[in-house]
C-alpha cells in the first residue's frame, strides 16, 4: 500500500509539472506573437501603413469570404466523391477501372492547378464548353484536390486488416457489404485529418480563381489595392482573413478528429 501511494504521488507531482511547463510554454508563444506583431506594427508605420484605408474597404472585402468559402466547400464536395470513385478506381481488379483512375491521379498531380484552371476555362470553349467563372473554378479545384483526396482515401481503405474483409466474405457478404459496413467506417478515421488539411489548403488555393475575375476575396484585394495604389494595405488585409479562416477551420477539424476519437474509445 505504501509503495502505492508513492507512486501514486509521484505521478501527480509529475503531471504538475507538465501542466506547468506546458504554461509557461504557451506564455512563451504568446510574448513571442506579441513582439513579433510589434515589429510588424513598427514596420507597416515606416511605411505609412494606412489603417484607415483598409478600415474604409473592410466591408468590401468581407462580401468575397462567402464566395471563398462557398466555392472551396462546393469543390470539397465534389472532390470527396471524384476521390472515392477514384480510389475506388485504382484498387480495382478491372483493368479499364484501374488504368483510369491511374492516369487519372498521375496527370492531375503532374500538372499544375493554375494550369488546369486555364484548361477548363479558357481551353474548352475550343471544343464548345463553355463554363462560367465560378463553375470554372469549382470544377478545376475538384478536379485537382479529387486527385491528391483519392490516395488518401486508397491509403485509408488499405489500412483495414484484409482479415477483416476475408472473414467478412465468409459470413456471406457481398464485397459491396463488406466495402460499406466493414472497410469504409474504419478508413473514415484515418482519412479525416489529412482531408481536413487538404481543405485548408483548398480554401487558400480558392484564390486562383480570381484570374478568372470572380469577386472573391483576392480578386477584391487586388482590385482596391490596384485602384489606389494601395496594394500592400489590402494583400495584407486579405491574408490576416485567410489566416483567420485558416484558423477556424483548422478548429472545427480539431474537433471532428476529437469526435471521431472518443467514439472509437467507447
Amino acid at each position: 500500500m505504501a509503495h502505492a501511494g508513492e507512486a501514486a504521488a509521484i505521478e501527480q507531482a509529475v503531471s504538475r509539472r507538465l501542466a506547468a511547463f506546458a504554461r509557461a510554454q504557451q506564455i512563451r508563444l504568446v510574448l513571442v506573437w506579441l513582439a513579433l506583431a510589434v515589429a510588424l506594427g513598427g514596420l507597416f508605420a515606416r511605411f505609412r501603413f494606412d489603417y484607415g484605408f483598409m478600415v474604409g474597404w473592410a466591408a468590401f472585402l468581407a462580401r468575397g469570404v462567402p464566395i471563398t468559402v462557398g466555392v472551396s466547400v462546393v469543390s470539397i464536395a465534389l472532390a470527396l466523391v471524384l476521390g472515392l470513385v477514384a480510389a475506388l478506381g485504382r484498387l480495382s481488379g478491372n483493368p479499364v477501372a484501374h488504368g483510369v483512375a491511374t492516369f487519372y491521379t498521375s496527370f492531375i498531380r503532374g500538372t499544375p492547378l493554375l494550369v488546369q484552371v486555364y484548361l477548363i476555362y479558357l481551353g474548352l470553349p475550343q471544343l464548345g464548353i463553355v463554363l462560367d467563372a465560378i463553375p470554372s473554378g469549382v470544377a478545376a479545384l475538384s478536379i485537382n484536390y479529387g486527385a491528391y483526396i483519392a490516395e488518401i482515401i486508397r491509403a485509408g481503405i488499405l489500412s483495414v486488416g484484409r482479415g477483416q474483409v476475408e472473414a467478412a466474405l465468409s459470413l456471406g457478404m457481398t464485397r459491396g457489404q463488406v466495402m460499406r459496413r466493414i472497410v469504409l467506417p474504419q478508413a473514415l478515421r484515418v482519412v479525416v485529418p489529412p482531408v481536413g488539411n487538404e481543405f485548408v489548403a483548398m480554401l487558400k488555393d480558392s484564390a486562383l480563381v480570381s484570374v478568372m475575375g470572380v469577386w472573391e476575396l483576392t480578386f477584391r484585394a487586388t482590385k482596391v489595392g490596384r485602384q489606389y495604389f494601395r496594394s500592400l494595405e489590402m494583400l495584407v488585409f486579405a491574408a490576416a482573413i485567410y489566416w483567420g479562416l485558416t484558423i477556424l477551420f483548422s478548429a472545427l477539424q480539431s474537433r471532428v478528429e476529437g469526435r471521431l476519437a472518443r467514439a472509437y474509445e467507447r
